[in-house]
């Protein structure tokens, strides 16, 4: 599969704080890439200097396009959508309007109606919900509305920040059979940060391990999965 995001030599800063040191990682286009390491390795600040939102020297290229330097805003445009940790949603408006605002760079009405039933075919549950305000849904379900707005926007890139965080057992079960099926049918590519290690493996076809805002590690999920130093350090087992 050709690559549809290329990083090369990605450096990023908080004022005059160094906190990634020539990442290099790419996602393939219908793939799944995850981005693995410990808390402070770096995986959130990657998430956030694709999308334009810190300072960074280096090479990202997306679709054959550099877009280092870009806004955030037009890179959203061009298909990349993001689910930040801890949700995001808008939590006085209703779940449908949260989702209509996904939607809100896009001028095709129908295709807009087409998607939204979309979405409701993947997360039922938002459906039953649609007119209640975000703020009341359990966790599990914001999250839902958090990937499902996302998906409004018909990414063909979707980067999410620990989709797991918080949850129960039960409901990460149901988000990431949900993701797997989203790329399977739609194509769409993901990039997933995710502190599970075993989950994320278990979604992911290719995998980097982060570590101090440097790759230590990459190759097929399923091989990192059986290294012994990621097992020990990651998989617990």
């Amino acid at each position: 599969m050709s690559a549809l995001l290329t990083v090369q030599g990605l450096q990023a800063f908080y004022g005059q704080t160094q906190a990634l040191h020539g990442v290099d990682f790419n996602v393939a286009e219908g793939g799944i890439t995850t981005l693995l390491g410990a808390n402070g390795a770096g995986k959130t600040t990657t998430l956030r200097s694709v999308c334009g939102m810190v300072r960074t020297q280096g090479r990202i290229e997306y679709g054959g396009q550099r877009i280092d330097g870009k806004a955030t805003e037009d890179i959203v445009r061009l298909g990349i959508a993001q689910v930040v940790e801890g949700r995001g949603t808008f939590v006085s408006f209703s779940v449908e309007e949260n989702l209509r605002l996904g939607a809100h760079t896009r001028g095709d009405k129908a295709g807009v109606q087409e998607d939204l039933e979309r979405v409701y075919t993947h997360f039922p549950v938002l459906r039953e919900r649609g007119h209640q305000q975000a703020g009341t849904l359990s966790g599990g379900e914001q999250q839902m509305l958090a990937i499902a707005r996302a998906l409004m926007l018909r990414p063909r890139l979707l980067l999410l920040d620990e989709p797991s965080f918080g949850l129960a057992p039960l409901v990460v079960e149901e988000i990431f059979r949900i993701l797997a099926a989203i790329n399977r049918e739609q194509g769409v590519s993901l990039l997933v940060v995710e502190q599970n290690a075993s989950l994320a493996l278990g979604l992911a076809d290719h995998a980097f391990l982060l570590e101090t805002g440097r790759v230590v590690m990459s190759g097929p999920a399923q091989e990192i999965r059986q290294n012994d130093a990621v097992r020990q350090a990651y998989l617990g087992y």
